[in-house]
């Protein structure tokens, strides 16, 4: 089975997909799935995998496309924003991180080559924990959560000059300036030449190949200049993630962006899981009762040492104890990218297979550890920090209430960007008055500059709409994208003032119905509403009157969009929203010779019983209203239906099929 790369893929991947099932259940990642079955299939276990060089070559081309994903991701205008928290936490973190770490490895007999290998790969977060753990708690855009976005960021791209290293040191040249000299002068050249390709070729292929209306051949292109990127960069003598990474900046920056990322994904899951597979299977559980001490060392250096590095640092930058105790907790842990540095290393001989599996073990057990010190930072902090972690919420709680004790019959705006500021614009113009609260210092310290009463809070505490008036307020505003930390918000507010009305802002309809079942008095969509707003201004063109257009307008939301909500999707979806399994879509079926609906009643379907609806029945060249329950079908009828795809294709089934 070794020899053959079909069967040992379609092995690992039985294997992979049973163990993260298991894993599910108890909250944790995929990724620690894919390194357990790594672990129990390698030469050093049960050897069901005896060579592991069948499917090295898949892992690779996943490491390229994680870094072309995020290439995709990277943005020079987020950089720029987050500057302090990247290049202040994260720059000081990766520098101070790696140097110790280097330290630690060296103490343990390694080569300083080797060291540094080990250092960059303890410096490392993993960047798919921490973003999937803290969007589950909602602490996403907390204070600790940009931090630690920031500090991810930075250690991404920290990367890259460590996979221009690596070749170097593996080549053993004594004039080590001279040869760093000339791997920046090709990175350099990597980047010119990568971004003319995205000025004078990438853009105008993917015009041309998006303008064919192909599915197929845009994933094909995708697929190619990921690869073809790579190809290039290791044709300069560095690695091919780089290239990989290079491309995915230049088409960040396109219109093409979203859906190339939503074509690269599944791509790009797959492969990096057969990647993970890969270095579990490098791991020798059989040596581990020989290298405990060093695993724990570095695994002490991981976590504790990280950690305390992160904390100090955040400290001396003027954040809070609280706050800088969470930011450490959520980034004391290895990454994957840490196993792509490994695996780079022993592919170019820096590390021994006996050197390297202290550290395997020491990032892989910190990836365990890793969801559980992410779940529970509030807590600990709580614990560690209780009288200072109390006291800081109860001053800006008290800072608040004193701002808006006077007020009565104001409204709260909760998340004071873009959207929020122009709110406040028209409640002044109304001489209303209004409180905002935001988690941006930068918003919340200019508006507060010009007067205006806008303060940082987390409004998920009921303590902090207490003190804003909940109870005398006259509405509530929420314009935060994030519906999760939306219906938080409603559920506080409903628990101080059940009859206040409050105002909730969607970007899509997703999440209507669970807006509305928290509390929210009304839900605007955001996609919605400006087709609405287009129609409006269309039927003012045609000389509509006005009082009909608000006729169809009121309609249309006291009906929840529901004419709106679902649609025709076309081969490429417009958002990622559109590719979820229960958004609501439109599709037509047409009865042919053979059907098993022809001579059955719409009653007699029973499709009404599976989410469908049949919105409307063309017969011949008219399109009838929706259809009475005894209508009886005949060929060539064509059926509109409405619902989750998933109950699409059931009812298909079922109209074409009978079963």
């Amino acid at each position: 089975m070794g020899e053959n790369i079909l069967y040992t893929v379609l092995a690992l991947l039985a294997m992979s997909i049973a163990t993260v099932v298991m894993l599910k259940r108890f909250r944790l990642p995929p990724i620690l799935a894919y390194l357990f079955v790594g672990i129990a299939v390698g030469p050093h276990a049960i050897g069901l995998v005896e060579n592991e060089e069948s499917v090295h070559l898949l892992a690779e081309v996943g490491v390229v496309f994680l870094l072309f994903s995020i290439g995709l991701e990277f943005s020079i205008s987020q950089l720029l924003a987050m500057k302090k928290a990247v290049l202040g936490l994260g720059g000081t973190q990766v520098l101070l991180t790696t140097m110790a770490g280097m330290g630690v490895a060296h103490s343990m007999g390694i080569s300083w080559e080797g060291s540094i290998v080990i250092g960059g790969a303890i410096a490392l977060s993993s960047t798919a924990i921490v973003a999937k753990q803290l969007t589950e708690q909602l602490e996403m855009q907390s204070r600790h959560g940009r931090l630690a976005l920031g500090t991810l960021l930075f250690q991404d791209l920290a990367v890259v000059p460590f996979l221009v290293v690596i070749p170097i040191l593996a080549g053993g040249e004594a004039d080590m300036t001279a040869e760093l000299l000339f791997a920046l002068a090709k990175a350099i050249a990597a980047f010119i030449i990568m971004d003319a390709l995205g000025r004078w070729a990438l853009r105008p292929v993917f015009h041309t190949v998006a303008s064919t209306h192909s599915s197929e051949l845009f994933t094909l292109t995708v697929i190619f200049v990921a690869l073809m990127a790579g190809a290039i960069t290791h044709m300069l003598g560095m690695s091919a993630a780089m290239g990989a990474f290079l491309a995915g900046i230049m088409l960040g920056e396109s219109e093409y962006r979203h859906q190339i990322e939503i074509d690269v994904r599944p791509f790009r899951d797959v492969f990096m899981a057969l990647f993970f597979i890969t270095i579990g299977i490098q791991l020798n559980v059989a040596m581990l009762p020989i290298i405990w001490p060093q695993t724990l060392l570095l695994l002490a250096t991981l976590v504790i040492g990280k950690g305390l590095l992160v904390l100090f640092i955040s400290r001396i930058m003027g954040y809070e104890n609280a706050v800088a105790a969470r930011t450490a907790l959520v980034l004391a842990q290895g990454g994957e990218f840490g196993f792509a540095l490994l695996a780079l290393a022993l592919n170019r001989e820096l590390l021994s297979a006996a050197e390297s599996q202290a550290i395997l073990a020491a990032i892989i057990a910190s990836m365990i550890i890793a969801p559980i010190l992410i779940r529970e930072n509030g807590n600990i902090a709580k614990r560690l920090y209780a009288v200072t972690y109390l006291k800081q919420r109860q001053l800006r709680a008290k800072n608040i209430f004193h701002a808006s004790r006077e007020l009565d019959n104001h409204v709260i705006i909760i998340g004071y960007g873009r959207i929020g500021q122009n709110l406040a614009s028209f409640l002044r113009d109304e001489a209303i008055e209004y409180v905002g609260l935001d988690l941006d210092p930068v918003i919340v310290r200019e508006a507060y500059e010009t007067g205006e009463r806008v303060y940082y809070s987390d409004a998920t505490h009921v303590s902090m709409l207490r003190a804003a008036g909940i109870k005398r307020a006259r509405a509530l505003v929420i314009t935060i994208p994030d519906s999760r930390t939306a219906i938080r918000i409603i559920e506080v507010a409903r628990s101080r003032n059940p009859e206040i009305p409050i105002l909730v802002r969607t970007q899509d309809d997703l999440h209507l119905e669970d807006l509305e079942y928290a509390g929210a008095s009304r839900v605007v969509p955001e996609q919605l509403e400006s087709s609405m707003m287009m129609a409006t201004h269309m039927l003012e063109m045609l000389d509509i009157p006005d009082d009909e257009i608000q006729q169809l307008v009121e309609k249309t939301r006291t009906d929840h969009y529901h004419n709106l909500r679902s649609y025709f999707h076309g081969e490429q979806p417009e958002t990622v929203e559109d590719i979820a399994p229960d958004h609501y879509r439109r599709h037509t079926v047409v009865l042919t010779a053979g059907s098993q609906a022809i001579g059955k009643t719409i009653d007699e379907l029973g499709l009404c019983k599976t989410g469908v609806n049949i919105l409307s029945v063309r017969r011949g060249q008219i399109r009838g209203d929706k259809p009475v329950l005894d209508m009886k079908l005949i060929e060539a009828d064509a059926l509109l239906l409405e619902g989750g795809t998933e109950e699409l294709e059931h009812a298909e089934r079922v109209i074409l099929r009978g079963h």
